[in-house]
């Protein structure tokens, strides 16, 4: 198991390497193969997808700052933002498409399709990345 993930992460491997992050009350649960939501707003929550790689120590710093700037409690609340972590090695075309840009960070639109985000930088502080998801979600 990656080290990024042995700060309140569990894990369940799904097939073709796709994890699931779904904030829920505190904690991170990854879900095989979708975007799942114990909340009643599922339907109306915000998805984005991190494609990453196992021992990529960017990928692992950028989903703890996610994890700590989804938990913030100023406004605007990025509570009910599902985090789709991606292994760019379990997919040819991810891997030749992010192999050397990763961490790559996209929202879904409501129409299903991805945009990729401008790179955040590593030396961001989780109030900075907050408050560049949130405009992210927004537009």
């Amino acid at each position: 198991m990656a080290a990024g993930l042995a700060i309140g992460f569990s894990a369940v491997r799904p097939t073709l390497g796709v994890k699931i992050l779904n904030y829920q009350k505190s904690k991170w649960v990854f879900s095989p193969l979708a975007f799942s939501s114990s909340s009643s707003s599922s339907s109306t929550s915000r998805k984005l997808i991190l494609y990453s790689k196992p021992g990529c120590c960017l990928c692992d710093g950028l989903k703890e700052k996610l994890n700590a700037a989804f938990s913030l409690s100023s406004p605007p609340s990025l509570h009910d933002v599902q985090l789709q972590v991606r292994d760019i090695t379990s997919n040819p075309d991810w891997e030749k498409a992010y192999q050397y840009e990763i961490p790559v960070l996209a929202r879904v639109r409501p129409d299903g399709t991805e945009e990729v985000l401008p790179r955040l930088s590593p030396r961001l502080g989780v109030e900075a990345i907050h408050k560049k998801i949130a405009a992210a979600l927004t537009e």
